[in-house]
């Protein structure tokens, strides 16, 4: 199959509102982090973060966005004290689908991703301003096209 036909599977997030009611609130975690969220209780009665919430790490990262099964999965952004900033969708903790991912120096890539890589097509604004456009493979990005941005 070409490269380019190549599409990120996005795996199935299941839907918080299948299983044991949201609930609401604060837990602050015996390291310092914090949730301020939607959260349900388990099978085995363990309090798990469920539905929309924002967790904060004492170092300062902050996630806002959707969590299922205490996990990162569907919409949300992930920011960091460094300004580095992924806004898009998380399956399982990681970033996988579509996103945009902004570097601290204000260069960034917005495309596909796959388990935290940047997976199929997408696109890589450096910090000139410059368009690089194509195909992504994890580290690599062979056959990458230069956009020309021409002012008249």
């Amino acid at each position: 199959m070409p490269a380019k036909d190549k599409k990120v599977k996005q795996p199935s997030v299941e839907e918080p509102d299948k299983g044991p009611p949201l609930q609401k609130g604060v837990y602050i975690f015996p390291n310092g982090d914090k949730y301020d969220g939607e959260y349900s209780q388990s099978d085995t009665g363990v309090l798990e973060r469920n539905g929309i919430g924002t967790h904060t790490t004492k170092d300062g990262v902050v996630y806002t966005g959707r969590w299922v099964q205490d996990k990162m999965s569907g919409q949300g952004k992930l920011e960091h004290p460094s300004g580095a900033v992924y806004d898009g969708e998380f399956y399982n903790n990681t970033f996988h689908g579509r996103g945009k991912y902004v570097w601290p120096d204000g260069s960034f890539y917005e495309g596909n991703w796959e388990e935290n890589k940047m997976e199929g097509d997408g696109e890589f604004i450096d910090t000139e301003g410059q368009t690089w456009t194509g195909t992504f493979r994890h580290r690599a990005a062979p056959g990458l096209r230069f956009k020309l941005n021409l002012e008249i």
